[in-house]
């Protein structure tokens, strides 16, 4: 079947079967790892085909070509990490341009806009973001970004996309959507208005806590090629191995993320019941799930333990044994992790608790493992800090 009729496929069939390299005579099932830095030329100047890796290379191109059909856009670039797909569209933007983003961000994403991207005067305004109009309250004449992450990491709130990017465009204001949490599968930015979509793929698109890799999505051909230039100019492509790695995991995309929504919406449940816990942090209101243009809520859950001090809190992540205590997020394994301490400990302390990342915060990617255990394993971590 053509890769042109394939992309008329549903989700979760394209999932497995987009992302072939070129023929190579094998007939292999699986594409193939080209780990070639650079490619044999007819004559000096040749570029018809591949040339060198930075350039484009035949496992990364499979890839990209299969998360832009995911993402309903055209073109696809596959980064180092997340945090260098981040960096490759600010690198678009010149000293003095201004920026609105949210205060509740991933812990590297702040830390790249304050400690790195203001050095280039690059400025930036946190908003609520929960009200679209918390956004252009904050525009000024400089503002040529809105960057959203939705859901939010770590307090899950819900952003809505549609009215913001609509905002964005009377103004001439790019729109780019960290779709990290939700994956293509569950929320798709580009379809609800949004000029770019980012992932941070060492979570749900590779899904087994296997490889770091970042990536941008758009519709619009000539953002592709500014993006695309910011990408090949300063060499932050993801290799050869990673990029098939990708290309294993987005084919179980589609059963993973049905499974980590069913096992949180089960933990959020028991949690609900919990004595020690205050406030519970989920793609919703009070712990309830709500659409937002997402097709299910995911697999990330957070939650305040109530009346806890760090020693407590700390005692509480270092007691589970399914869930393991790790940074990052997604993976077919459970992870629990101490916001504070880890993925946001470079936030000022007094910066973090004005918007709800406090020290007795807890945050857990829910995997895949049985319900019953994961249950098991949270009501053996509140005994121990009961005692």
């Amino acid at each position: 079947m053509s890769d042109e009729k394939m992309r008329r496929k549903n989700f979760e069939t394209r999932a497995i079967h987009l992302g072939h390299v070129p023929e190579d005579g094998t007939r292999s099932v699986t594409p193939g790892i080209y780990p070639s830095s650079t490619y044999r030329v007819e004559y000096p100047g040749d570029e018809s085909g591949y040339v060198y890796s930075r350039w484009s290379n035949p496992t990364r191109k499979a890839l990209e070509d299969a998360l832009a059909s995911l993402e309903n856009g055209t073109r696809a670039m596959a980064f180092s990490s997340g945090l260098a797909a981040i960096n490759a569209v600010f690198g678009m933007l010149r000293p003095g341009d201004h920026v609105v983003t949210l205060t509740d961000l991933y812990g590297g994403t702040r830390r790249q806009f304050e400690k790195h991207l203001r050095n280039f005067e690059i400025d930036f305004t946190y908003v609520d973001g929960r009200d679209p109009s918390d956004f252009e309250k904050a525009i000024t004449d400089k503002t040529r970004l809105f960057w959203l992450e939705t859901p939010t990491n770590p307090l899950m709130n819900l952003i809505d996309i549609e009215a913001v990017t609509a905002i964005g465009k009377t103004h001439d204001i790019l729109t780019a959507v960290d779709n990290t949490f939700a994956t293509p599968y569950i929320q798709k930015p580009l379809d609800l208005g949004a000029d770019i979509a980012h992932h941070s793929a060492s979570k749900y698109l590779g899904g087994h806590c296997d490889l770091i890799a970042g990536v941008l999505v758009v519709k619009d051909e000539e953002l592709a090629e500014k993006l695309y230039f910011q990408q090949y100019a300063v060499g932050a492509q993801l290799n050869p191995f990673e990029a098939w790695l990708m290309l294993r995991g987005i084919k179980t995309l589609h059963v993973r993320m049905e499974r980590h929504s069913v096992n949180s919406m089960k933990i959020v449940e028991y949690l609900e019941s919990e004595p020690m816990v205050d406030k519970i942090y989920y793609p919703g209101q009070d712990g309830k799930p709500i659409p937002n243009k997402m097709t299910m809520p995911g697999g990330m859950v957070s939650f305040t333990i109530k009346d806890a001090d760090f020693e407590r809190v700390k005692k509480f992540a270092m007691s589970t044994s399914v869930f393991v205590l790790a940074e990052s997020l997604g993976g077919v394994e459970s992870l629990i992790n101490h916001p504070a301490s880890m993925t946001h400990a470079s936030i000022p302390k007094e910066v973090r608790e004005q918007y709800g990342v406090t020290d007795n915060l807890i945050r857990l990617s829910v995997g895949i493992e049985h319900i019953d255990d994961l249950l098991i394993d949270l009501r053996e971590a509140f005994a121990a800090v009961k005692k």
